[in-house]
């Protein structure tokens, strides 16, 4: 993959942007002519593998999120029918205790 220089790009990009609709002014030739060099196939097939990656990874962390939300709300339902919730017990060990066991059978 290629290195990109994203702040290069981003400025040749808002250049060609502000100046590139004005025909017949240098600043507006040169600021196409930078993008253009600066807007490679190697570089657009970087940012789209990156985009992708990223993607991925948020896609694997709601999945983690799921998990850990559904594991929570499960745990505390054992813990409402086992008396664990609210104060109702001062047994604070018994509690750790269903917890763990909890997670040991989801496979944490």
């Amino acid at each position: 993959m290629s290195k990109i220089d994203y702040q290069a790009l981003r400025e040749a990009a808002q250049k060609a942007k502000e100046l590139g609709n004005i025909s017949r002014y240098t600043k507006a030739t040169i600021a196409r002519l930078e993008f253009k060099e600066a807007d490679t196939p190697d570089a657009v097939l970087a940012l789209l593998d990156e985009l992708e990656a990223a993607e991925k990874r948020i896609a694997e962390l709601e999945a983690k999120l799921d998990s850990a939300d559904k594991l929570q709300d499960s745990a505390f339902r054992h813990g409402l029918q086992n008396g664990f919730s609210f104060g109702q017990t001062d047994n604070q060990a018994g509690f750790e205790e269903c917890l763990s066991a909890y997670g040991t059978g989801k496979g944490e």
